[in-house]
């Protein structure tokens, strides 16, 4: 599929809400690239998820990979990451799921990642039971983590269309609603 316009958009959502598997079937079906912003958020450590990278390293990490493409997708929050953000879209996506379907994901993702250790080595059980409950409270919106609040102010900021998705849709639901949104415009 070619577009005769730039697309550059944006897919947000609670941890294991999609917008990682939303983003790399959108890139395939657009032929555009995506980057998740775990990427660049963390930096590679031994204990992988542990190390923040500091923010302006990390911002202009992703800024020099947007500024190889005319199009691009960018999935993972980038709420907490400067205003600019908020101008470098034409589309973004949210994705929301109920708190119970998000945990389930969650548990199933960490176990396949890191397999019986997340319940046997104590520092990865640590570092698991505290990914639990940091992701539990997503719909709390007086939680000082990131939250839906804090989510949908900023997506009530961004200055292009927002396309919300909400509930357990497939992959291909939310691919046509997307597609179809971008044919409109």
């Amino acid at each position: 599929m070619q577009y005769l316009y730039a697309m550059k958009i944006h897919i947000l959502g609670a941890s294991c809400a999609g917008s990682t598997t939303l983003g790399e079937a959108l890139s395939a079906a657009l032929n555009i690239p995506y980057f998740d912003t775990d990427r660049f958020f963390w930096e590679k450590s031994v204990v992988p998820y542990t190390v923040k990278r500091e923010a302006q390293v990390r911002n202009g990490l992703l800024k020099d990979e947007l500024r190889k493409s005319e199009n691009y997708i960018v999935g993972g929050s980038l709420v907490s990451w400067g205003e600019e953000w908020k101008q470098m879209f034409d589309l973004v996506v949210f994705l929301y799921l109920p708190k119970e379907i998000r945990l389930e994901r969650l548990v199933k993702r960490e176990i396949e990642r890191y397999g019986n250790n997340i319940y046997d080595d104590p520092q990865r059980h640590k570092l698991f039971l505290e990914f639990i409950d940091w992701a539990s409270k997503y719909d709390d919106r007086s939680f000082t983590g990131r939250n839906i609040g804090i989510h949908e102010n900023w997506l009530a900021s961004v200055n292009c269309p927002v396309i919300k998705i909400e509930g357990d849709t497939t992959v291909a639901e939310r691919l046509s609603r997307i597609i179809d949104a971008i044919d409109r415009n």
